[in-house]
């Protein structure tokens, strides 16, 4: 990996702009730990719940279930139809609440409870695919179960992470979500807590700077070898540069 002294442009190699893109955002940020936010339960269920849905409403969804069904067992008998309208400010309910109580019926049966807990010594890729075989979750789910939850070395690419890194270029403009799990994987230490920042860093980049459309690049920390600034901007000027926050001053990141 390139050390924090490397100078790194806009034409460096993809593996070179990821490195310098965890170095930069650890330090607008600040480092995260790897204390679990969440019981691994709610880490996936919660996920579940968020698929193109506001942390607000997800949140929401999730406190209403749980107010009006008690526990794990109680969301697993509920009327399917009763569970949507519990989880109605989710994105599509009524899909959701099938998933989230066949997901149920499967961890209960093959494990006798409602845990996840042997997912931690179960090697990754064995997690992995235990956890994509259910209905509506894919790699990002797992991958965040696995790595917020049991400190396993993946990485969770979500549409923010995904589109952070096709601006800057630390992927390819034609490279799907699905297959950039593994290519910015390959270019980052196999270490959990450095995969956790770097998910969560671009997670809140994309969320709060590097929007979809009318991205505010003027505050983003990443110019000086953005491929996006580069194209739409010219190369980043001392006053531009000058200008850039060096820690992130803005609404509260969660």
């Amino acid at each position: 990996m390139p050390t924090s002294t490397t100078t790194v442009t806009y034409t460096s190699p993809p593996e070179q702009k990821t490195w310098q893109n965890h170095l930069v955002l650890d330090a607008f940020y600040g480092p995260l730990s790897t204390v679990p936010r969440r019981t691994p339960m709610r880490e996936l269920i919660s996920t579940v719940l968020s698929h193109r849905t506001t942390h607000a409403d997800e949140e929401l969804a999730y406190n209403r279930m749980l107010e009006a069904f008690g526990d794990w067992a109680g969301v697993l008998a509920a009327p399917t139809a009763e569970l949507a309208h519990a989880i109605r400010t989710t994105r599509w309910p009524d899909t959701q609440a099938p998933r989230i109580q066949e997901i149920l019926r499967r961890i209960q049966a093959e494990q006798g409870d409602f845990t996840l807990d042997f997912l931690a010594d179960w090697p990754v890729e064995k997690g992995m695919e235990w956890l994509t075989a259910m209905p509506g979750i894919g790699w990002k789910t797992a991958s965040l179960v696995l790595l917020f939850n049991f400190q396993k070395p993946v990485l969770p690419v979500d549409t923010h992470v995904h589109r952070v890194a096709q601006r800057v270029g630390m992927i390819g403009p034609k490279v799907s979500v699905e297959k950039a799990h593994k290519l910015l994987l390959d270019q980052l230490p196999k270490d959990p807590v450095v995969l956790l920042n770097f998910h969560k860093h671009n997670y809140w980049l994309g969320q709060h700077i590097c929007f979809f459309t009318k991205p505010d690049c003027a505050r983003c920390p990443l110019k000086s070898f953005c491929n996006y600034y580069l194209e739409h901007f010219g190369p980043a000027t001392a006053e531009a540069l000058a200008a850039t926050p060096h820690q992130w001053g803005g609404e509260k990141l969660h």
